[in-house]
């Protein structure tokens, strides 16, 4: 087959062609459920960031007339209880919870990479205690804790992020003590020490670069259980909050109609957040690959 690149290229096509080459040499280095998985991702932040533009109907608008109307040419996905469009509601849906679960990652990661650096860091004493901290708090069922606590304090975006991001912070931070530990002992480490660096800048700046990768795995397979988990909460009544066309609420308010042959609100919704759960797991699973050498 003859190439393209045999044939004289307008200047604006070259610029094209340049560009795609660079679009695949981004992708070719990574593994395919990355790709999916990305693609995936990137969908469903498109849809948070600019979905009131192309959303085909007013998620909010009620239309009594039109109540649990079945998908069809007018409303692709049906409409809901109160004739709203659930493709509009599932578009703009995707913006509370494609803002909280990230949030409450970043908190759980962050504060479980600082306790793990520490407690990989120093033995005896420090460890030890922190180590049984850890163990007693991962003792305790993640979906438990988590909903006690929302009774206890009230159900808000704030306090969602911070509740998920404390109780994911020790599942973080075992994950990567042990990446710390096995750093610890390699020969940049110790001519750090001999070089009189201090356990902080040994920690933060030769030992974490090093374990990076680890804590990047534990950020994407938690942010997908954080998806799982808000949309969990949200069905409790202790997640997102109404008036949001949050895909939990919707899954919670259809809920009691599918006993009437009325499935499309819960399915469309339910659909919406295996596919951002399964994104986030296909990234994790090939970075992990990638880490093993199998990429």
């Amino acid at each position: 087959m003859t190439d393209l690149t045999e044939f004289p290229v307008p200047p604006r096509a070259a610029i094209g062609l340049s560009a795609l080459r660079r679009i695949r040499g981004a992708f070719s280095g990574l593994a395919p459920s990355v790709v999916v998985g990305s693609l995936l991702l990137l969908f469903w932040i498109t849809c948070a960031l600019l979905g009131n533009r192309f959303v085909p109907y007013d998620p909010y608008a009620e239309d009594f007339l039109a109540m649990l109307t079945p998908p069809d040419a007018s409303h692709w996905f049906g409409t809901d209880q109160l004739g709203r469009d659930v493709l509009s509601r599932i578009i703009v849906g995707s913006r509370d919870i494609l803002l909280v679960a990230p949030l409450a990652t970043l908190v759980g990661v962050a504060a479980g990479s600082i306790i793990g650096l520490v407690l990989g860091y120093f033995d005896g004493l420090t460890d030890a205690i922190g180590a049984r901290l850890l163990d007693t708090l991962m003792a305790f069922p993640f979906i438990v804790l988590v909903t006690m606590t929302l009774v206890a304090i009230g159900p808000s975006n704030l306090t969602v992020v911070l509740v998920i991001g404390i109780a994911y912070a020790p599942l973080v931070a075992r994950t990567v003590r042990a990446a710390v530990r096995e750093q610890k002992e390699r020969d940049y480490v110790s001519a750090a020490r001999l070089g009189g660096e201090g356990a902080l800048v040994i920690m933060f700046l030769e030992i974490l670069p090093n374990v990076r990768e680890t804590i990047l795995i534990e950020l994407v397979t938690r942010l997908g259980y954080a998806f799982f988990s808000i949309a969990t909460l949200s069905f409790l009544g202790l997640g997102i909050q109404p008036p949001s066309a949050d895909w939990g609420l919707a899954v919670a308010d259809g809920y009691g109609f599918l006993t009437g042959g009325k499935w499309w609100v819960v399915v469309f919704n339910s659909g919406a957040i295996v596919s951002l759960v399964m994104a986030t797991n296909l990234i994790a699973q090939g970075l992990g690959a990638f880490e093993n050498g199998d990429g």
